[in-house]
């Protein structure tokens, strides 16, 4: 059965007006926060790479509406650990990461607007990178196997 006034199979002419003042409220109230969209571009930028997505062990710490100074942050993804000390050093951080199992696999980390650096992991599966910028940041690690390459990132961590 239709409602009164409102066209086969569509909206209320008020509902029009009633969506445009609900806009108004979440826009005024819980806008989506500064910088949203610029991140998940770059989230994205991997998207057409063959990779495995880590998750998060301690959540909580970091997260894309946060933001991490220091301390320490666990992925993993299947068979493979990727865990990061953060120290701020002034306007960067210094990056301590273990890879287990340990291995000399390519790391990058890659942030926002400052490119990525690159190192390797030694055989115990230790690296560092000193003077990473400060922003959104995501640790991609290339494992090789018996396919050829395999790809692991961390989903995106504004740091």
């Amino acid at each position: 059965m239709r409602e009164h006034g409102a066209p086969e199979g569509g909206a209320h002419p008020d509902d029009e007006s009633l969506l445009a003042d609900l806009g108004r409220v979440i826009a005024t109230f819980d806008p989506p926060p500064p910088g949203l969209v610029e991140r998940v571009q770059f989230a994205l930028e991997l998207e057409n790479l063959d990779v495995e997505v880590a998750r998060w062990e301690r959540a909580g710490l970091a997260g894309v509406r946060s933001a991490v100074d220091q301390g320490t942050i666990t992925f993993t993804v299947s068979d493979l650990t990727v865990m990061i000390n953060l120290t701020r050093t002034g306007r960067c951080h210094r990056i301590d990461g273990w890879l287990v199992p340990a291995g000399r696999y390519d790391v990058e980390v890659r942030v926002a607007e400052h490119g990525s650096s690159a190192t390797t992991a030694d055989e115990g599966g230790r690296f560092v990178l000193d003077d990473v910028p400060r922003g959104t940041t995501q640790i991609v690690v290339s494992i090789p196997d018996t396919r050829g390459r395999r790809t692991v990132v961390t989903p995106a961590v504004v740091l």
